[in-house]
């Protein structure tokens, strides 16, 4: 009986996690997720891996969310030992590659936040790209992995 139990539980957890990965044309998606954010923080991020299964490159342009005044897509990158954070135009995709949207690396940044992200919490993310054109996902918010330091955490003036 508990073999039955774990199993149901093993197919419980598979179909949410396949839920959570999208095929749009040729581009897969998956897991758009955001951290939690204190009360108060105006910004956070979002991270996803978007895979090009098809022929031709495409660029992911723009995002956007209800749950943000602004989103961008943004890169950090080490700069003379110091870890720097700018907006980019697009970031490539091309075939048979991955685009990672990680923290401490590309992501999408999230301001003017509406309202925290809290654990367990989900909400519309719209992703804009050059070929494929709109595709709307749905990100999950998990909670700060140890050791992980907040993004532009910046209290309500």
């Amino acid at each position: 009986m508990r073999l039955v139990a774990l199993f149901g539980a093993i197919a419980v957890v598979a179909s949410v996690a396949a839920a959570h990965d999208y095929q749009f044309h040729s581009l897969k998606i998956d897991h758009p997720f955001a951290r939690a954010t204190p009360p108060g923080a105006r910004s956070g991020g979002v991270f996803f891996t978007v895979e090009n299964t098809g022929t031709a490159p495409d660029r992911l342009l723009s995002v956007s969310s209800p749950m943000a005044g602004v989103a961008e897509l943004h890169e950090m990158r080490l700069d003379r030992g110091v870890m720097r954070m700018r907006a980019v135009p697009a970031m490539e995709v091309k075939p048979g590659d991955r685009l990672e949207l990680k923290p401490g690396g590309y992501h999408a940044m999230l301001t003017e936040l509406k309202q925290p992200l809290r654990v367990g919490d989900r909400f519309p993310l719209f992703l804009a790209f050059e070929k494929a054109g709109s595709v709307e996902v749905s990100v999950w918010v998990e909670g700060m992995a140890a050791g992980a330091a907040p993004m532009h955490q910046q209290p309500k003036p």
